[in-house]
């Protein structure tokens, strides 16, 4: 690339770099924005010269398709990193997985379904394991682990991670115990084996729990912890976690921005281009046609979110045509993320709520009951779905259990954005008397409208001057 970016590091992005160099086996426990993707990216880098060879990311597959070879390469110091997804049918994988032998990429992403596939195609090739150093993103996944059964994919994780030739384990993940302590035995296993926290769960379980029953059911049981258990544990894992609290490194009063990046798939990318430049498309057998600039706009959109409407008509039942998931998937992303805690989501077309509501169906809409807003500030609705114009003024109160916005889809007026944003933001969270920040996530979907739309709420131009723009040179090339 042309484009590469020199980087330099923020204070917090060194810890993390020297702790995943001076810990082989290791967890960074940061939050989404602090960085500790090309913070990890460049402790691999280094590592080239002391432990060569090529190194395994573990990811769900949004991330692993495009988050890490993004990241890779955006930076001119990564320059010699070369990412290379192991995703999609069998046969890309096994291609991709081919290029390990002869080590034409340093860094492999997969997600975490494919990992069994993984260990078993190396087994049944009788090939040696060949990443010496292993990094699962978002590595709650591995929560499920335990000696004896639990999740598969965790399990086969587990047969590889102490091998004599894996030397790194580096663990990502912004929530390491979102539901509580029990979560940290299967993560903290993979770096260990057992040796901090006990060989089983079973062990785990009798030295800092305690079994309640919860209801009339006898089988209904949850751990709590005993009151020693939490400083016990944080003692035992201080050598290998480092935890960065972002309200140590960031202005408070500054609400950090989290731009997540999707790319279209096939398709949906031809589909786009189709309506982008002949205003013009064919969707599941209907014959979809823009009438002016303004109305290609609003499909494009459409399609950038993922399902676009086949009907001009305005009725509430029109229909709708999905086209791809990939926003939902970077949503999914973000609510494993903030592991469990409350977050409001905006929405534009009602296609997108649709299928919102499917894909959370523990998450509600901000509708004209106001019990769901009562339900939302008693912490029992865990996402809550709203369009920007009918979440501006005259709602308060969700500041004092939420202060993370997401913008599933995009649109133009700015205002109806800054009020979204302002029912959980800063200066509500100080009034309230909260000392935390205020994260807003941007999903966009790259080289489309939504990049035109942020760029006009960053820059304040026009939008009839981005338009002219866009549809001058295309968004498809911007």
């Amino acid at each position: 690339m042309t484009d590469r970016r020199a980087f330099t590091p923020r204070p917090y992005q060194d810890i993390i770099t020297d702790h995943v160099l001076a810990t082989p086996r290791c967890a960074v426990w940061a939050g989404m924005g602090m960085g500790k993707t090309v913070s990890t990216l460049t402790a691999v880098d280094m590592l080239e010269l002391v432990a060569p060879g090529p190194t395994l990311v573990t990811a769900p597959l949004r991330v692993a398709q495009s988050t890490w070879p993004d990241e890779a390469a955006k930076w001119q110091h990564l320059r010699n990193v070369e990412v290379t997804p192991i995703v999609g049918t069998a046969a890309a994988r096994r291609k991709a997985l081919a290029l390990v032998s002869n080590f034409s990429a340093s860094v492999f992403t997969i997600n975490y379904e494919n990992i069994p596939w993984l260990v078993e195609t190396l087994a049944d090739q009788k090939k040696p394991w060949p990443f010496g150093k292993i990094i699962p993103d978002e590595a709650t996944r591995l929560k499920s682990f335990r000696t004896r059964q639990g999740g598969q994919r965790a399990r086969a994780l587990g047969k590889v991670a102490h091998l004599p030739q894996v030397h790194h384990f580096i663990e990502l993940t912004g929530t390491p115990s979102p539901n509580g302590l029990k979560d940290l035995w299967g993560q903290v296993w993979f770096l260990d084996r057992g040796e901090r926290l006990g060989r089983s769960f079973e062990a785990f379980k009798s030295r800092w729990f305690q079994t309640i029953q919860v209801g009339a059911d006898a089988h209904a049981v949850d751990l709590v912890p005993l009151p020693f258990a939490q400083k016990e544990i944080e003692g035992l894992l201080r050598d290998l976690c480092i935890s960065l609290d972002p309200a140590d490194w960031f202005d408070l009063h500054e609400p950090i921005s989290v731009p997540v990046y999707v790319d279209l798939p096939g398709r949906a990318r031809d589909l786009y281009r189709d309506m982008e430049r002949e205003m013009f498309m064919q969707i599941d057998g209907h014959d979809v046609e823009a009438f002016n600039a303004a109305a290609r706009t609003i499909k494009c959109l459409q399609l950038a979110n993922g399902a676009a409407y086949t009907t001009d008509d305005d009725g509430d039942n029109r229909p709708w045509a999905e086209v791809h998931s990939l926003k939902i998937q970077a949503l999914e992303s973000i609510v494993e993320e903030l592991g469990g805690a409350p977050l409001l989501v905006a929405y534009h077309f009602k296609s997108d709520l649709a299928r919102l509501l499917k894909a959370f169906p523990r998450g509600r809409h901000l509708d004209a009951d106001p019990q769901t807003l009562r339900d939302f500030k008693a912490g029992r609705i865990p996402i809550l779905f709203a369009h920007p114009d009918s979440a501006g003024h005259g709602l308060d109160g969700m500041q004092d259990v939420c202060n993370a916005v997401a913008f599933f889809g995009h649109w133009w007026n700015l205002e109806s954005r800054q009020q979204i944003i302002e029912r959980v933001g800063a200066v509500r969270q100080a009034q309230a008397g909260h000392d935390r920040p205020v994260y807003i996530y941007d999903i966009i979907a790259r080289s489309t409208v939504d990049e035109l739309v942020i760029a006009r709420h960053k820059s304040k131009r026009t939008v009839q001057d981005l338009l002219l723009e866009a549809m001058r040179k295309g968004t498809s090339n911007v």
